[in-house]
């Protein structure tokens, strides 16, 4: 599958790969700060944004989907930046094809299965009843129970589009049956030996003691830097001090 993407910037190519539930534009600050120095893409993953739709979501495959994307587009090699979901692919793709990546940042989530409560948010989403004129506030109000940060629920509703027929623009059915692959992780033995940086939030729990073992036996080569204040949308706390920590590994 062949992902829609924006781009930014000239120089060495860096890929940027949002979360669950994102889209590439999510990271349109860090795409502009990086874009100074690189020439910089956001794709938007598959059942996410502009991208089509397609049920099968293990990590093999959405690595895969990003590949393609680049080979359409004559890249062959590349630094790959991943939040949350999108870490996993852009290791999934390291692994996959060491050879072509140059570098591979990973934002807040690491190589291991996560037991988590977006299975619950992918169901309340799809339980939403999509009447005519359905507004945001409506929407919001809808999902609050199941989704108590307002934050989280804003984030989510950047999906949906309102009016007379409302509609998420999210592969949503595919993403919830998929739910069980995306919280997985296949262990793979090391083959990627490139440079590796993990950069976690302070105040996340993704990359806990349980994660640095996981990170240390599949990417033996790696750091791991921790940003203050930060929970697990370093690009949304700390987006400043994410920059400065890409920038000085992309320049290593």
């Amino acid at each position: 599958m062949r992902l829609a993407f924006t781009e930014a910037g000239q120089g060495a190519p860096v890929v940027l790969l949002h979360g669950l539930f994102g889209r590439g534009r999510n990271l349109t600050a860090l795409q502009t700060a990086l874009a100074g120095q690189h020439r910089v893409l956001a794709p938007d993953l598959r059942n996410h944004g502009a991208s089509p739709h397609a049920p099968a979501m293990d990590y093999a495959t959405l690595a895969a989907d990003l590949i393609e994307t680049l080979d359409a587009i004559g890249l062959d090699r590349f630094t790959l930046i991943g939040h949350s979901m999108g870490g996993k692919v852009a290791m999934r793709a390291a692994l996959d094809h060491p050879a072509r990546v140059t570098r591979l940042a990973v934002l807040d989530i690491a190589p291991m299965p996560y037991a988590t409560t977006l299975g619950r948010y992918a169901a309340s989403m799809l339980a939403l009843p999509l009447s005519p004129n359905l507004t945001r506030r409506e929407a919001d109000h809808a999902l609050s129970t199941a989704v108590p940060d307002a934050a989280t629920r804003a984030f989510l509703l950047q999906n949906l589009k309102t009016g007379h027929e409302p509609a998420w623009t999210l592969g949503l059915g595919f993403i919830a049956a998929a739910m069980p692959d995306l919280m997985r992780w296949d262990f793979l033995p090391p083959t990627y030996a490139g440079p590796v940086c993990f950069i976690a939030g302070m105040n996340s729990d993704y990359i806990g003691p349980a994660g640095r073992t996981a990170i240390a036996t599949q990417f033996p080569t790696a750091r791991i830097v921790t940003i203050a204040d930060a929970g697990h949308w370093l690009h949304v706390d700390q987006p400043g001090a994410l920059h400065h920590n890409l920038e000085a590994f992309l320049g290593r």
